[in-house]
């Protein structure tokens, strides 16, 4: 016959589901910690992008060397300004796809925050101008998506028959 046992564990057993659950604990501990210095060098790496770029945005000098825009086509004494310009417009963009990112807002009010930046030419004229920058991003990627819906929104906006842009225009699918 057999011995049964009811509600009895051994040693070896309660051994067993202590280190499981240390384990697991561990893990648990380990991954938190990880996601929190993963999200302190996010901040700290949009905070150093945000200070190079004041301080280009600040000295034409140092905007010459920051801007990959190509103005050679524009007269000399309108170079400064715009890259200057543009390296605004970089950052207006670079806050709306920031705050998609860190969940501040959703995909619709993203796409709303973009119609309304596109509302300024000097936005539609950086963006043309840099076109050639997301093309080496993975197609897949978030700021990739984000970058076809803002073609979209200047597209939708070139081809409206309206003045009222506040209806122009449907965001994608997220």
């Amino acid at each position: 016959m057999t011995t049964q046992r009811h509600g009895t564990w051994g040693p070896a057993a309660a051994t067993a589901a202590g280190l499981a659950f240390g384990a697991a604990t561990l893990a648990f501990l380990s991954r938190q910690q990880r996601r929190s210095v993963e999200l302190q060098l996010q901040v700290e790496q949009q905070r150093m992008h945000f200070h190079l770029l004041s301080k280009a945005i600040d000295d034409p000098e140092l905007a010459a060397v920051m801007s990959t825009v190509d103005l050679r086509s524009r007269p000399a004494t309108e170079q400064p300004g715009l890259r200057r310009q543009y390296l605004f417009a970089n950052a207006l963009y670079a806050h709306a796809l920031k705050s998609y990112l860190a969940g501040y807002v959703n995909w619709q009010e993203l796409h709303g925050h973009l119609r309304v930046l596109c509302q300024n030419p000097m936005i539609r004229d950086y963006w043309e101008a840099t076109r050639h920058h997301r093309d080496s991003l993975d197609h897949a990627s978030t700021e990739a998506r984000v970058g076809r819906m803002m073609d979209g929104i200047v597209q939708d906006l070139e081809d409206a028959d309206t003045d009222e842009w506040w209806v122009v225009g449907e965001p994608p699918e997220e």
